[in-house]
C-alpha cells in the first residue's frame, strides 16, 4: 500500500516530534507527523512541569526561535517560580507546573490547526533508503510513505518495557504502547544501539495526604513568561508542598533492597546519575538521614498529586510501605504505582551538528533517541533538526547555533563531540558561557536566527526590534546624572549619598539599588517596561563579568571558524597521539573547536591540528 508523498516524515509525537513538525510545517514544508497513539502527543510522562535549572532557558530558547514549548506552557501554567532567585542571574531559571491534561489538549489542537501537517496513529517500523539516503518510511500497517527527510523523535518508546519490583510488561510509559520493530531498522542502518533506563515516583490520590504536615511552596508574582507572545503572567492558581523521608522510611527500603530491580540485575540499562530512584539514594548517600521530595498537581481536572523526587522500581508493596512511613503519607493512596522504564537509544556521536546521522542522508535524530533526558532537551533538538531539515529541503545553510550563543548550542556540542554514556540533562554548569546565556535575554540572543529560517513572523519581530530599541533608550537614561540633593532616596537602601551626585548606571552598580528602584524613587524610566529594566540592571552589574567572558568567546570563535576536512586520514598527520588519532578518525570533528573538546584530544593536539590546518593550510 502505497500512501502520499511528504517532504518530512516525524517519527513520533512528544515534545521532540512536536517541534519538528511544527518548524518543518510552518516553513512550509509538506510534513507528515507519524504517532503510536494520538492520545500520546506531548504527553508529560514524567513530571507535570516544564523548565528548570538549565531547562528554562531551553525553553525561552525554543521560544526566541519560533517553537511552542514556551507558548504552550503558558497557556496551561498552574504555578510559576524562578529559581535560585537568591543567586546570580547566570543560573536563574523558570520552572512551571503546568496542567498534564490541557497541555496535551493544547499541543494537539495546535498540530492539527497547522497547514502543511498530516498527522496519522501508525507505527513506524522501518527507514527505507536507498544508496545512502533516505527516502520514505514504511508503517505496521505496511502503507509506505515516502520523503526527502525523515526526523526519528521515538523518545522512550524503542522497545521499551515498565519495571515495577519483578513485574515487566512491554509497554511505553502510562501504558502506551511501545514500538516494537524500529530498532532493528535503524541498527541495520548501521546505528549504534543503547539501552537506558529512566523512571518515574507514584501518583497518589490528593484528598489522602494530610498536607498540615507539609511545607508549603508558593509560586512567583511579576515575573516574566516564557514566551515574549504572552502578554501577562498566569495566576498561580495551585501550591506544591516539600517534604522529607525519614530513617524509617529508609529502613523499609534496605531491608527490601534485594528486590530491587536496579541492583537484583532485572534492569539493564544505564539510568540517569543526576535524577536518582530513592533506593539508589539510600544506597549512594547512606549518610544522609531523609531526602526532600515535592508534592505536584498534576492536573486541575484530577485529584492526582506527583510525588517528585520518591522514582522508584521497587515492588508494588514495598511502595506502599514506604510511602505510608512518611509524615502526611499515613493515610496515602497510590493511585499509579512508581515504575522504572528502559528502552533503545543510539550513540549521538553518530550525528552531526545539525542532527543529521553521518551515515545516511536526510536521516535526522531528535530528542531522547540520542540519550537526552528532559521534555525541554527533547523539545531544542526536535525544534533544530526541523529547522535544520527544512533548511537543507529549500537549499538553504544549516543553522547550528554556538556554545556561546544558546544553551541549545551546549546542548548539542556536547552530543556530538563528547557523546553521553547515561540519560544526558542540561546544567547551567555544562554552559562556560552562561552569564551571557541567561533565562531573560533568549529573545535577544536568538530571534534574529527565528526570523532568518521563516519561524518569527513580522509582528514578532517588530516586538523584538522594539525590545531592542527600548534597551538602548534605558541604557543612554542611565548616562545621565542626578545632583545629590536628588538622592536622599538611597539613605532608605542603606547606600551613601555621593557629594557629587551620581550618573545612574553608578548609582546601579551599587549592591542594593537596581533599576527598578531608581524607577520608583525617580520616575527616569518612565514608559520602560519592568522586565527591560531587570534586563539592564544585569548587564550594568555584571558588566565586567560579561566583558571577560567575551574574551573568552572572541578566543573560541577562532577555533570554531577553521572547518576540517572530513573523511581525512589523522594518521598521516605526524606527531599525534594515538589516541587523538583513534578518536579524531571515529568522529571526524567538523571544526577545530569541536575536535578540542572530544575526550582523547590534548591541547598539545590541537596545537598540531592548528598548525596544518591553519598555519599550513592543509586541506
Amino acid at each position: 500500500m502505497i500512501g502520499n508523498n511528504f517532504q518530512v516524515i516525524i517519527i513520533g509525537s512528544g515534545h521532540a516530534g512536536c517541534e519538528s513538525a511544527l518548524a518543518c510545517a510552518r516553513t512550509g514544508i509538506n510534513t507528515l507527523m507519524l504517532s503510536l497513539n494520538l492520545d500520546s502527543i506531548a504527553f508529560l510522562a514524567c513530571n507535570p512541569s516544564i523548565g528548570g535549572t538549565a531547562k528554562g532557558q531551553l525553553v525561552s530558547e525554543i521560544d526566541a526561535l519560533g517553537g511552542e514549548m514556551g507558548v504552550n506552557a503558558d497557556k496551561t501554567t498552574l504555578q510559576l517560580r524562578m529559581l535560585n532567585m537568591g543567586k546570580g542571574p547566570a543560573v536563574q531559571s523558570l520552572r512551571a507546573q503546568v496542567d498534564k491534561n490541557q497541555y496535551h489538549i493544547q499541543m494537539k489542537k495546535t498540530l492539527e490547526n497547522c497547514p502543511n501537517l498530516t498527522i496519522k496513529q501508525d507505527e513506524a517500523t522501518d527507514i527505507l533508503t536507498h544508496n545512502g539516503k533516505v527516502i520514505g518510511v514504511k508503517t505496521a500497517m505496511g502503507t509506505i510513505y515516502n520523503a526527502e527527510k525523515v526526523i526519528v523523535c521515538t523518545g522512550v518508546y524503542l522497545k521499551s518495557r515498565i519495571i515495577i519490583g519483578e513485574y515487566i510488561k512491554e509497554s511505553g510509559p502510562n501504558g502506551f504502547s511501545s514500538a516494537t520493530k524500529l530498532t532493528a531498522s535503524i541498527s541495520q542502518l548501521g546505528h549504534i544501539i543503547r539501552r537506558f533506563k529512566t523512571g518515574t515516583p507514584a501518583r497518589v490520590h490528593g484528598d489522602s495526604i494530610d498536607y498540615s504536615k507539609f511545607e508549603v511552596q508558593y509560586g512567583d508574582d511579576n515575573i516574566q513568561t516564557f514566551s515574549t507572545l504572552t502578554k501577562k503572567q498566569n495566576k498561580n492558581i495551585k501550591v506544591c508542598y516539600l517534604g522529607y523521608t525519614n530513617e524509617k522510611t529508609h529502613e523499609i527500603i534496605r531491608n527490601n533492597i534485594h528486590r530491587a530491580p536496579l541492583f537484583s540485575g532485572l534492569i539493564e540499562g544505564v539510568g540517569p546519575r543526576y535524577c536518582p530512584s530513592i533506593e539508589d539514594k539510600i544506597t549512594r548517600f547512606a549518610d544522609k538521614s531523609r531526602h526532600q521530595f515535592f508534592l505536584e498537581p498534576e492536573s486541575d481536572s484530577t485529584k492526582e498529586i506527583y510525588v517528585q523526587g520518591l522514582s522508584s522500581s521497587l515492588p508494588a508493596d514495598v511502595q506502599e510501605e514506604l510511602y505510608r512511613s512518611i509524615k502526611g503519607f499515613e493515610k496515602v493512596e497510590i493511585m499509579r504505582n512508581a515504575y522504572a522504564i528502559e528502552y533503545d537509544c543510539i550513540d549521538s556521536m553518530q550525528i552531526k551538528a545539525t542532527l543529521e546521522s553521518k551515515l545516511i542522508s536526510g536521516l535526522y535524530f531528535a530528542g531522547q533517541v540520542n540519550g537526552t533526558s528532559g521534555y525541554e532537551e527533547a523539545g531544542a533538538q526536535g525544534l533544530m533538526a526541523g529547522i535544520n531539515a527544512s533548511l537543507s529541503i529549500r537549499n538553504l545553510p544549516p543553522l547550528i547555533l554556538k556554545r556561546n550563543e544558546a544553551y541549545i548550542g551546549v546542548l548539542i556540542d556536547d552530543l556530538v563531540t563528547k557523546g553521553t554514556n547515561e540519560p544526558y540533562r542540561m546544567m547551567t554548569s555544562r554552559a562556560e558561557y552562561r552569564l551571557y546565556l541567561r533565562q531573560d535575554n533568549a529573545d535577544i540572543r536568538l530571534t534574529k536566527y527565528g526570523k532568518k529560517v521563516g519561524l518569527i513572523t513580522n509582528k514578532r519581530y517588530k516586538l523584538y526590534q522594539n525590545k531592542l530599541k527600548q534597551i538602548n533608550t534605558a541604557l543612554q537614561i542611565c548616562k545621565q546624572r542626578i545632583l545629590a540633593k536628588n538622592l536622599k532616596f538611597l539613605e532608605k537602601y542603606n547606600e551613601s549619598i555621593p557629594a557629587n551626585g551620581a550618573t545612574i548606571e553608578e548609582l546601579i552598580k551599587r549592591s542594593n539599588i537596581d533599576a527598578k528602584i531608581i524607577q520608583n524613587e525617580t520616575n527616569m524610566f518612565e514608559n520602560i517596561d519592568a522586565n527591560i529594566l531587570d534586563h539592564i540592571t544585569t548587564e550594568i552589574k555584571y558588566k565586567g563579568y560579561l566583558q571577560k567572558q567575551q574574551e573568552q568567546i572572541d578566543r573560541m570563535k577562532k577555533a570554531e571558524e577553521v572547518e576540517l576536512p572530513q573523511n581525512f586520514d589523522y594518521s598521516t598527520l605526524k606527531g599525534l597521539r594515538l589516541e587523538a588519532i583513534q578518536k579524531l578518525n571515529k568522529f571526524q570533528p567538523e571544526t577545530l573547536g569541536q575536535a578540542s573538546r572530544i575526550s582523547g584530544v590534548s591541547p598539545a593536539d590541537v596545537q598540531l591540528l592548528t598548525i596544518y590546518f591553519v598555519k599550513k593550510g592543509v586541506k
